[in-house]
């Protein structure tokens, strides 16, 4: 994998992890909910609480999937390329994701910021793309 096939790569496990992010956050409302004396009983009744949600399940093996793919990717990837680009882009992907399924984003300067995520990924991808 080199060039192009690499910064998709890396795209798509940013949107697996920004689209599933906010999909995690809902499906475990109520967790909290769980109150155990025993720690060891109170891990046991939240992994139970989770593993039998679908809305939970899902969502999760996707995530899990994009990790599996980024370990991959990076076998092939110069770190100083991969990690500021799955996680900026994870974080736009997550803000984008987050308010198409109706949370309430900060406020405006969130988007700017988000915009500029963008100019900075751009240009980590054009220096490590271009000779």
């Amino acid at each position: 994998m080199v060039g192009i096939e690499l910064v998709l790569c890396l795209i798509a496990v940013s949107i697996l992890w920004g689209v599933t992010n906010p999909l995690l956050k809902r499906a475990s409302v109520g967790i909290e909910d769980i109150q155990m004396a025993n720690p060891f009983m109170q891990t046991l009744f939240e992994v139970k609480f989770l593993a039998t949600r679908f809305s939970y399940v899902c969502p999760f093996l996707l995530n899990q999937l994009g990790s599996v793919l980024f370990v991959y990717s990076l076998g092939a990837a110069d770190l100083s390329l991969a990690v500021p680009l799955s996680n900026s882009l994870t974080f736009l992907v997550t803000t984008i994701a987050g308010y198409c399924l109706g949370e309430e984003t900060a406020n405006k300067l969130t988007w700017v910021g988000a915009s500029l995520v963008c100019a900075g990924v751009a240009l980590c991808v054009l220096d490590k793309t271009v000779d």
